[in-house]
């Protein structure tokens, strides 16, 4: 939130006049926007009452707070909603069906055909990870579609670069299928890691339900390393601020950077097992 104070703000003020301050509001989550506007009307209200007994001779003005709430301003939930459910959704039906579906290869056997043949494990991930990005890219289309027909919620920035930044995030995602299914000795295991080891997470730590700067501390280093979290920034950034990648690069290349990580290190997890 911004605080926009006017000219000659101070000297109106004892002046007796009631000088008006701006609150600028980022309502993209509505109710962090609500919180912050809510503390600075008490900051104001609480200023305002020390300030009555310091003056004997001049009644001061009355500060007034006018509220803009910027990219939602009717405050719909929904404008919040949709991009965390769709962070959720991906990273758990992509993480699920990467690892359920490799480990299911090892409890039939063919995975260790895969194991002895001429292939490098890089290739082998790769290889594995192609045909659920597809089945990822349909699932963003389908939310994509719900969110504008049902509930509303605009696509205000470039769709290509929606869509761009929504496939880095199922490669993240089924990478990080990959790894669990390298872990996991059964399908049993595989799908519990994935819910339970990514749902909760998601749901607490992303942004999603509970802003983020309102955790404390070690919950807030712990949301580094949550991909949801990066992901709603994006979605957020795209369809409802409008914004470019000039304004999302940060936020980009960390989820550049956690696909390479965990394509990295699932592709050594299957030369270790080749060993």
């Amino acid at each position: 939130m911004v605080v926009v104070f006017p000219p000659q703000f101070a000297g109106d003020l004892l002046k007796g006049s009631n000088p008006q301050i701006q609150l600028l509001a980022d309502a993209t989550d509505p109710n962090e926007a609500t919180s912050l506007v809510n503390y600075a009307n008490i900051i104001i209200r609480t200023y305002q009452q020390e300030l009555m007994p310091a003056q004997n001779q001049t009644q001061p003005g009355q500060v007034q707070a006018d509220v803009k709430l910027l990219y939602n301003p009717q405050m719909k939930g929904s404008y919040n909603f949709v991009p965390g459910v769709m962070g959720l959704i991906l990273i758990l039906i992509c993480a699920m069906m990467t690892s359920v579906g490799i480990v299911k290869e090892k409890e039939m056997g063919t995975m260790e055909v895969l194991l002895v043949s001429p292939l490098r494990p890089w290739q082998i991930v790769v290889g594995k990870v192609i045909p659920y990005i597809a089945l990822g890219f349909g699932n963003v289309l389908l939310v994509l579609t719900a969110a504008r027909v049902v509930f509303g919620v605009p696509i205000n920035g470039n769709p290509a670069l929606l869509l761009a930044e929504s496939l880095l995030y199922i490669v993240v995602a089924l990478a990080l299928g990959v790894l669990i299914s390298t872990v996991a000795p059964s399908q049993r295991v595989a799908m519990m890691a994935a819910l339970a080891g990514l749902m909760l997470p998601t749901l607490m730590l992303s942004g999603f339900i509970f802003p983020i700067e309102s955790m404390p501390a070690p919950l807030r280093a712990l949301s580094n390393i949550l991909p949801a979290r990066w992901f709603v920034i994006v979605v957020r950034g795209i369809m409802i601020k409008g914004v470019g990648i000039e304004h999302l690069w940060r936020e980009t290349l960390i989820l550049v950077g956690m696909a390479t990580a965990l394509l990295t290190v699932s592709a050594r997890r299957l030369a270790v097992r080749l060993g």
